[in-house]
C-alpha cells in the first residue's frame, strides 16, 4: 500500500481530522513498518558529535539528502571516525523524529566506499592501531621451522584456500591442514574472521599435542578495496595480535596491503606465497640434505682414489726395490714352518688323546657309579632276606599270641559264665561266695554270660 492511500484510507474511516502528532506518527509507523532494513550510500555533510556520543549527519547526492543518526551504542562498533566529504554505506532503519515531523534514518552500521573514503578509513585505524604499539617489531613471533598442522582462515568456496591447499600438498609431505571456514567480505565478515581466530587458538587449549596448530593463514584472494575491508577492521587487528598462534596474512596480491599485514606476524603477497613460506623450511632441510649427500658421495669417490693411488704407489715402489722377492720366500718360509708345526701339534693331540682314553678306562673300573650299582645289587638282597626273616618272626608272634588267648580264655570267668555258671554281687559291687553275706530281702544283682539280673533275696539256706 501506497502512503497516500493509506493516509486516504485512514481519512475515510474517521471523520475526525487528524492531530499533526497523530498524522506524523502514524507516518512514523508506516515507515519503521515497511523501511525497516535499509542501505544507502551517499556522501556524508554536516557531521556532528554531540557530547552523549551520538553521531548527527545528513546524507547526499547530486540531487538529494536525508538526515541520520548514529546512537553510541552503534557507533561504538564503527573504527574510523566519519568527517564529511566521505562517502559512505550505511544500513539501518527509517523513522520520524516527532517533534519536527521530519523522516531519518537510524544508523546501526557504516562503511567507507570509493578509494577516497577508504583511504581516509584506512589510515584512521592504521595510526591509532600503531600509537598503541600493535604493529611493533618485537611483537612479532618467529614462523615454526617445521609446522605440523596449518590453520587456514579463509573462505571454503575461495580461489585462496585451494591454492593453498595445491602448494601445500605439492611442496610438504608432512604438513597437515584444518581449515577454519570464515566470509571474507561482505557485512560481518570482520566479525566472523575474529570467531575463526579465536575458534584455532580455543582447538589448540583442548586437543591433543599432536593435533594443534602451529601457524595460522588468515586470508583471500584479490579484490577490489571494498571487497578487502574485512582484513581493516579493528577488531580482526586486535584478534590477530592476541591470538596464541603465530599468524600468517595473506590478503589479496602483492600490491594489496591491509591492517592484517601490519599487526600479523609475517605478511605474505598472496595466499600461494603464505604457503610457499610455510613449505619452505621443510624444503630448505630437504634441499640441504640433498647437497650433504652429494658433497658427501664425492669426497668419499675422491677419498677412494687417493687411496687407490697411494696402493698403486707402494706396489710399485716394492716392486722397484726387490722386496717383492723377499717378501715371496718369506711366505713360503712362513708356509712351511706352518706345515710342520701343524704336524707337530697333530701328533701331540693323538698321543695326549690315546693317553687320556686309557685313563678313562681304568677310572670306569673303580667308578662309584659300578661300585654305586654292585652295592644296589646287594642291598636288594639283604632287603629280600629282612622281609622274609620279619614275616617269619610274624608268623611265630601271631601263634604265640594265640596260644596264650586261648589259655587265658580258659581261666577267665567269663568262659565259666558261658559254661551257665553267673557272679552274684551285692549293691556295693562285692562278689558274694558265702550264702551268710546276704540277708533277706536284700538286693542282689546276677551277672550272666549274656547281660544281668536283679533279684530280691527271700529265703537264705546254709
Amino acid at each position: 500500500m501506497k502512503l497516500l492511500d493509506f493516509l486516504m484510507t485512514e481519512q475515510k474511516e474517521e471523520e475526525k481530522p487528524l492531530t499533526v502528532s497523530e498524522l506524523n506518527q502514524k507516518v512514523k509507523q508506516y515507515l519503521e513498518s515497511d523501511f525497516s532494513n535499509v542501505c544507502v550510500e551517499g556522501e556524508i555533510v554536516g557531521f556532528s558529535k554531540a557530547r552523549s556520543g551520538h553521531w548527527y549527519f545528513s546524507l547526499h547526492d547530486e540531487n538529494s539528502q536525508i538526515k541520520a543518526v548514529c546512537y553510541a551504542h552503534n557507533n561504538c562498533r564503527i573504527r574510523f571516525q566519519p568527517c564529511d566529504g566521505l562517502k559512505v554505506r550505511v544500513r539501518g532503519k527509517l523513522t520520524v523524529y516527532l517533534p519536527k515531523g521530519e523522516y531519518q534514518i537510524i544508523v546501526e552500521s557504516l562503511l567507507p566506499v570509493g578509494e577516497g573514503a577508504l583511504k581516509v578509513a584506512f589510515e584512521q585505524i592504521k595510526s591509532k592501531l600503531e600509537a598503541e604499539g600493535l604493529f611493533d617489531e618485537s611483537l612479532k613471533r618467529p614462523l615454526p621451522m617445521l609446522p605440523r598442522r596449518v590453520g587456514i582462515v579463509t573462505s571454503p568456496d575461495g580461489a585462496a584456500f585451494f591454492d593453498i591447499l595445491n602448494v601445500l600438498t605439492r611442496r610438504t609431505k608432512t604438513v597437515h591442514i584444518t581449515l577454519i571456514p570464515a566470509r571474507v567480505q561482505g557485512e560481518n565478515a570482520g566479525e566472523e574472521i575474529v570467531r575463526a581466530i579465536k575458534m584455532a587458538n580455543l582447538h589448540n587449549l583442548i586437543c591433543d599435542q599432536d593435533e594443534e596448530i602451529d601457524v595460522l593463514i588468515v586470508g583471500r584472494g584479490g579484490g577490489a578495496p571494498e571487497d578487502l575491508w574485512a582484513f581493516n577492521e579493528e577488531e580482526v587487528a586486535r584478534a590477530i595480535r592476541a591470538s596464541q598462534i603465530p599468524v600468517i596474512s595473506a590478503v589479496g596480491h602483492e600490491i594489496d596491503f591491509t591492517i592484517a599485514d601490519y599487526v600479523a606476524d609475517c605478511r605474505a603477497p598472496t595466499p600461494s606465497a603464505a604457503a610457499e613460506i610455510v613449505a619452505e623450511a621443510e624444503e630448505n632441510i630437504k634441499k640441504h640434505i640433498r647437497n650433504l649427500e652429494d658433497r658427501l658421495a664425492k669426497e668419499m669417490k675422491l677419498l677412494i682414489e687417493k687411496r687407490k693411488y697411494n696402493l698403486r704407489e707402494i706396489v710399485s715402489s716394492f716392486a722397484s726395490s726387490g722386496l717383492l722377492k723377499n717378501l715371496d720366500e718369506s711366505k713360503a718360509k712362513i708356509e712351511f714352518a706352518r706345515e710342520r708345526l701343524f704336524q707337530q701339534v697333530h701328533s701331540r693331540l693323538k698321543l695326549e688323546k690315546e693317553k687320556i682314553m686309557f685313563l678313562d678306562r681304568k677310572l670306569s673300573l673303580c667308578s662309584p657309579l659300578r661300585r654305586f650299582s654292585d652295592d644296589k645289587s646287594r642291598l636288594k638282597l639283604i632287603e629280600s632276606r629282612l622281609i622274609s626273616a620279619m614275616v617269619a618272626l610274624k608268623n611265630r608272634a601271631e601263634s604265640n599270641l594265640k596260644a596264650k588267648v586261648s589259655v587265658l580264655n580258659a581261666v577267665s570267668p567269663l568262659s565259666i559264665l558261658d559254661r551257665g555258671f553267673a557272679i552274684v554281687e551285692n549293691k556295693t559291687g562285692k562278689i558274694i561266695t558265702d550264702s551268710k553275706q546276704v540277708s533277706l530281702n536284700e538286693e542282689l544283682s546276677i551277672k550272666l554270660a549274656q547281660g544281668k539280673l536283679r533279684v530280691l533275696v527271700l529265703d537264705v539256706k546254709e
